[in-house]
């Protein structure tokens, strides 16, 4: 299972888009920032699953968690945007919250740094944006073979104009 990490999208759905069609997935995660941008993107592939948790520029809503569990070809993936975590500080208190899940994969974004790493049993990935900014558009992919797992990041290719 191919799975594609967005998060801070801040209106850039075309950035979105041409991932997705580049890379074909068969799931998508949106981790907040803005959300209106996770329905748009909704729309143009109804056909791939999308779960998406709340961020901090998108106002307290009753339809969308701040924090959520997913579990995916039976590893558990803890998705938040990271800002009720401190995450700008230090992401301590996210990786906490990962291991009190007992995840194996924990996702967010709000800091705009894209970052990937494996430490003592849990990959932890933010995505960075999609929108682009200093260091460019990037986003995430989880990739589950078996009992395999490996998370990585990818540069987007912006699209013209945006």
């Amino acid at each position: 299972m191919k799975i594609l990490v967005f998060s801070d999208s801040h209106g850039n759905v075309p950035n979105m888009e041409q991932a997705v069609r580049s890379d074909r997935p068969d799931y998508i995660l949106h981790l907040g920032d803005v959300n209106s941008d996770a329905r748009a993107l909704g729309k143009l592939f109804p056909s791939i699953p999308m779960e998406c948790v709340c961020g901090n520029c998108d106002g307290r809503r009753p339809d969308l968690d701040e924090e959520k569990v997913l579990e995916l070809e039976g590893r558990r993936i803890l998705m938040m945007h990271g800002h009720t975590r401190g995450v700008k500080v230090g992401m301590s208190r996210a990786v906490w919250a990962a291991r009190e899940a007992q995840a194996h994969i924990l996702l967010f974004g709000h800091t705009h740094e894209a970052f990937c790493e494996y430490q003592h049993g849990l990959w932890i990935l933010n995505p960075g944006t999609i929108r682009g900014g200093w260091g460019g558009a990037t986003y995430g992919v989880i990739s589950l073979e078996g009992a395999n797992t490996v998370c990585y990041l990818l540069k987007a290719d912006p699209v013209p104009g945006r």
